[in-house]
């Protein structure tokens, strides 16, 4: 959108953020990158603005072709069993959901491991195309510091 509008700030109000949240997001993503994203543009006949560097263009390009990989692999009817035989994650605890709360963008599961409880926090869309129910049984599937939900 930056590239688009030409300025954080516009892109900012089409993306419907603020322009400091949005410039938040740019500074943690540099940070975290390491290189700059965008460069600020003074002045001049147009008045300005903000431009991504050529680092910027080529992670957004990145993050397209990606994201359009996933969207396709998805949409596939094999998508969830090619998931669970893939995963790199070793520690999968197997148990039973006794809870799953829906919100509007995410879902709260309460996996039973004996002798303990785990809550997996996962996308709504995740649980929906999972059918979790109370009672099922489920693989809590953990690496690092998230919690991911396998049905077998």
């Amino acid at each position: 959108m930056i590239e688009r509008e030409g300025s954080l700030n516009r892109a900012a109000k089409k993306l419907r953020m603020s322009y400091r949240h949005a410039w938040g997001i740019v500074r943690e993503l540099e940070r975290g990158l390491g290189f700059k994203i965008v460069r600020a543009v003074r002045g001049g006949e147009r008045g300005g603005g903000t431009q991504l560097t050529e680092r910027g263009r080529a992670l957004t390009r990145e993050y397209k072709l990606m994201s359009d990989a996933l969207d396709e692999i998805v949409k596939e009817k094999t998508f969830w069993e090619v998931v669970s035989t893939k995963l790199s994650a070793r520690n999968r605890l197997k148990g039973v959901v006794r809870e799953v709360q829906l919100g509007e963008v995410g879902a709260k599961v309460k996996i039973e491991v004996e002798p303990a409880m785990v809550t997996a926090f996962i996308t709504r869309e995740a649980a929906e195309a999972l059918g979790l129910e109370k009672g099922d049984r489920v693989k809590a599937v953990i690496k690092a510091t998230e919690v991911m939900v396998a049905k077998p």
